[in-house]
């Protein structure tokens, strides 16, 4: 075994150790958190909907858009939960928020996991990872800026394309390959998806049914357009959040090469205490992303304990010390300078005929 396969197993051995009595999820703490905060979302949009006060409906919007983004993360959570571990919570996330949102849980399961594969991060069959480090300021800046389009396609998605993809095959075939997962490889082909599971099924079905029935609502003056524009905002605007919370997840400096544990685990990035402000755009232990690919069972909750620990404990000279940030505008700011910065100029040797002319 080589030493740096020696440093990797360290690494987990030691962190493994130390955590070993935080990787059992709380469900009280998982049922108490998502029941607020999807109350927290539905009632600011609501608020914001149909207040008249500014104060109020800023007030209303801030809020249910913390919450609704919030409410949206617990999707990276279930993608890591086995059924055994909160029994319904899939379920009730889907009821109060996946299929609102028509971002069923169904989309990130079975993805998700596969950014965690050992022989895909970083690669071209990962479905989370570009090279977004050698990217130029413009395309950066549009990577962003496309998230705020998030609403528009899953109103598509679930309006048109699903209802059409019952009764035509290429359209089937489509949704499943294409426009079923939740990525950012935009190559990326989902190969889990030759089968209809029912829970799938359902979760697909719910979404058409509800983006229908909002649509119909609204036509007939039951929904005002104002609620329907306000959840369209809100949600574009938590989809942008997250989406500038993902550049800040990682360094993005791999070009599609296999990586070392190691590597991959220092191409990830924790944004810990004492920032309060990730509590707000990093929720559910999204702060801690770095810790996470070292310890991916830890349920959120735990995580910041789990970091004290580690933090504490290793030595000064492990890598677990190399990849925090201050803050998200520390961590943009670097990706961004690094797009600015010049390309390196490579030396060319001359040729040996050149030169022995010379």
């Amino acid at each position: 075994m080589g030493s740096s396969q020696k440093d990797e197993t360290g690494l987990v051995r030691q962190a493994h150790g130390l955590t070993a009595d935080l990787t059992t999820p709380d469900r009280m703490t998982y049922w108490v958190d998502l029941v607020l905060t999807a109350t927290s979302a539905w009632g600011g949009l609501w608020l914001a909907a149909t207040a008249h006060n500014l104060i109020v409906v800023a007030g209303g919007g801030l809020v249910g858009l913390l919450a609704l983004y919030r409410g949206l993360s617990f999707i990276h959570e279930i993608s890591h939960l086995r059924p055994k571990d909160v029994p319904g919570f899939r379920l009730g996330w889907n009821l109060l928020i996946g299929v609102p949102l028509m971002t069923p849980s169904m989309m990130y399961e079975g993805v998700h996991n596969l950014h965690h594969a050992k022989d895909r991060f970083g690669t071209a069959r990962d479905p989370e990872y570009l090279p977004l480090g050698r990217y130029s300021p413009f395309k950066l800046a549009m990577f962003a800026l496309i998230s705020l389009l998030a609403p528009l396609g899953v109103i598509l998605r679930s309006g048109i394309l699903v209802p059409l993809s019952f009764v035509i095959p290429s359209v089937r075939r489509l949704v499943r390959a294409k426009l079923s997962a939740l990525v950012i490889n935009p190559d990326f082909v989902r190969e889990d998806n030759d089968r209809t599971r029912p829970d799938w099924l359902a979760q697909e079905l719910g979404c058409w049914l509800w983006c229908w029935s909002v649509a119909a609502a609204t036509i007939i003056g039951l929904v005002p357009v104002r609620f329907v524009v306000t959840w369209f905002v809100l949600f574009s605007l938590a989809t942008f959040v997250n989406q500038l919370r993902t550049l800040a997840a990682h360094y993005w400096e791999n070009d599609g090469e296999k990586m070392s544990f190691e590597a991959q685990f220092l191409d990830s990035v924790n944004v810990p205490p004492p920032a309060l402000l990730p509590f707000l755009w990093a929720p559910v232990g999204l702060r801690y992303h770095a810790l996470h690919h070292l310890l991916p069972r830890l349920p959120y909750h735990n995580l910041g304990k789990a970091h004290a620990r580690l933090s504490a404990q290793l030595a000064e000279t492990s890598p677990y010390h190399q990849v925090e940030e201050k803050s998200l505008f520390v961590a943009l700011g670097k990706l961004f300078r690094r797009a600015c910065a010049p390309a390196p100029v490579l030396a060319v040797e001359p040729d040996p005929v050149e030169r022995q002319s010379a």
